[in-house]
């Protein structure tokens, strides 16, 4: 038999389960007395285990003390954390835990209250899921993981095998090494759980059930910020070849939503650039009421396109950029047709995103083995803020939603935009907002003409946005993400034959620009607000 000394290891003969979520309790219960290890256990566990043929010793009979308050107060006890807390090999614990009856406890098996399996449910109360937090839980997890050296903590089912066949190994006992494991899941556990109960009662108690508590608005930004992921998949690599990668999401049904969790229909696995360029155009084409389509390339839009079809609005966003779309990200914001996959393959894309497809646009789409099909619901964001990652720190803002309205532009020319122009000039309002600054747009009404994006100047967009454009720029609009800081640019979108410009002003050259515009005849709207995308 192997010596207890060795490797750190402890034999378990006293063990403390406890579980929320009970699968695979029994087998392990079962396995744990093959050791005859003695097993102590709580209400419902206990339950179970007994009527499974197991011997077991109830908390109550350890502690004195009745579970009492709907089970509230059961573990909370001397007895219990003395147990778990107390040191071996200290003999001041030692003897305080002889002189206060206390007997160590060797085995931690403790599952959580499903708070966040709870808020899932969107007509779940907040007194349902106050009950669903767990106090004793917890604090049983860290007593035990604090004290690793002497104790060992199992927090999941998926763990009951490998225990098991490590006590096989080690005589009954367990290690050091998987001890130190053990409590680092332990912590992570605990970790996850209060993060989900911090989000949820910070929304609900703060924004939403209790408006006459001062407390945060959904605009502010709080002075700590916890974010807690979990690994979905592993990704081929990243943004390079010799970069690694990972796809995390956040639990909980605030975020039940978005690209993240967008279902892979058909096609191959996801890379880290499909997802970053599938972003950008589920974004876009979620910011409009109509139909949408939208052709993005490296996070910018080759071609977007309305239409009274999913087909009609695709071919207006390819007609913009042909040569750019190929290879690119196609996203629709209605459910897509036959005749829309149909089109979608006449050249190679890489994945297709939309809310809903026909039976039959999937058979057509998933005859390309290597077009990737997702299927993505309306983005809802945890906690109305964006991320982004510096080195030492992280920035964080809250996402630009702003949607411009047709009484909000103001008229600054002679000549006031004609109602098919201010159509237009909204439609480009909101493609420049998703496109890289400087961002430059020419477009007609419901399509996009030419697109200019990030560039360093601004009349370089604007000469970029013209040089790339398949179609016939004069008689399109033109729409800025930032103001004009010189007449060039006016000027030169002149010469391309535009008719009506849109961009927030705000420039101390704004007067010169005006005059710019006047000179050639066109109309120019302000917008107040700008959309730099970075």
């Amino acid at each position: 038999m192997t010596n207890k000394n060795d490797q750190g290891l402890r034999p378990i003969r006293r063990a403390l389960i406890s579980v929320s979520d009970k699968a695979g309790i029994v087998e392990f219960a079962r396995e744990l007395k093959s050791f005859d290890i003695e097993i102590i256990s709580t209400g419902g566990t206990a339950r179970v285990l007994r009527e499974a043929g197991i011997e077991v010793r109830d908390v109550s009979d350890l502690t004195g003390f009745p579970e009492m308050l709907d089970g509230r107060v059961k573990t909370l006890h001397p007895r219990i954390h003395g147990a778990l807390l107390g040191i071996r090999a200290n003999p001041d614990h030692q003897a305080a835990m002889h002189d206060n009856k206390i007997e160590p406890i060797d085995l931690v098996v403790v599952n959580l209250y499903p708070f966040e399996q709870t808020i899932a449910n969107p007509n779940v109360t907040l007194d349902e899921a106050i009950e669903q937090i767990d106090i004793g839980g917890p604090a049983m997890i860290r007593s035990a993981a604090k004290n690793f050296r002497d104790v060992a903590v199992v927090t999941t089912p998926d763990n009951y095998a490998g225990i098991i066949a490590e006590m096989k190994r080690l005589g009954g006992a367990l290690s050091l090494s998987i001890r130190g494991k053990l409590a680092f899941d332990a912590f992570a556990t605990t970790f996850r759980y209060d993060s989900k109960i911090y989000t949820y009662l910070g929304r609900k108690l703060l924004l939403k059930d209790f408006e006459d508590v001062p407390g945060p608005s959904d605009s502010e930004i709080k002075n700590q910020l916890t974010i807690s992921l979990e690994k979905a998949t592993d990704l081929r690599y990243g943004e390079n070849p010799h970069q690694r990668a990972a796809l995390y999401i956040s639990a909980g049904e605030e975020t039940s939503a978005g690209i993240a969790r967008a279902e892979i229909l058909g096609g191959k696995e996801m890379s880290f650039n499909n997802y970053v360029d599938a972003e950008a155009a589920w974004q876009l084409v979620s910011d409009f009421a109509d139909l949408a389509c939208a052709i993005i390339k490296h996070t910018n839009p080759a071609g977007v396109g309305l239409g009274e079809s999913s087909e009609a609005a695709y071919r207006k966003a390819l007609a913009t950029d042909p040569v750019s779309a190929f290879g690119g990200i196609v996203a629709f914001n209605r459910k897509v047709d036959e005749s829309a996959a149909r089109a979608v393959l006449e050249i190679f894309t890489e994945v297709i995103i939309a809310p809903e497809y026909e039976p039959a646009a999937l058979d057509v789409l998933r005859s390309k083995k290597n077009l990737r099909v997702l299927r993505a619901t309306e983005t809802a964001l945890a906690d109305n803020l964006e991320y982004r990652q510096i080195s030492g720190g992280m920035l964080v803002q809250t996402p630009d939603t702003h949607k411009l309205k047709r009484e909000d532009l103001k008229v600054v020319t002679k000549r006031a935009p004609t109602e098919e122009e201010i159509r237009a000039l909204l439609f480009a309002w909101t493609v420049a907002k998703h496109t890289k600054s400087n961002a430059i747009i020419y477009a007609r009404e419901g399509q996009t003409v030419g697109v200019g994006a990030g560039q360093m100047s601004r009349v370089d967009s604007v000469k970029l946005g013209a040089m790339r454009a398949s179609l016939l720029i004069k008689g399109s609009v033109l729409a800025s993400d930032a103001f004009f800081p010189f007449r060039d640019g006016i000027d030169e979108a002149a010469k391309n034959g535009i008719t009506a410009v849109i961009q927030p002003g705000g420039s101390v050259r704004d007067e010169e620009v005006i005059s710019a515009a006047n000179e050639h005849g066109l109309a120019m709207v302000f917008t107040g607000i700008r959309h730099f995308k970075h």
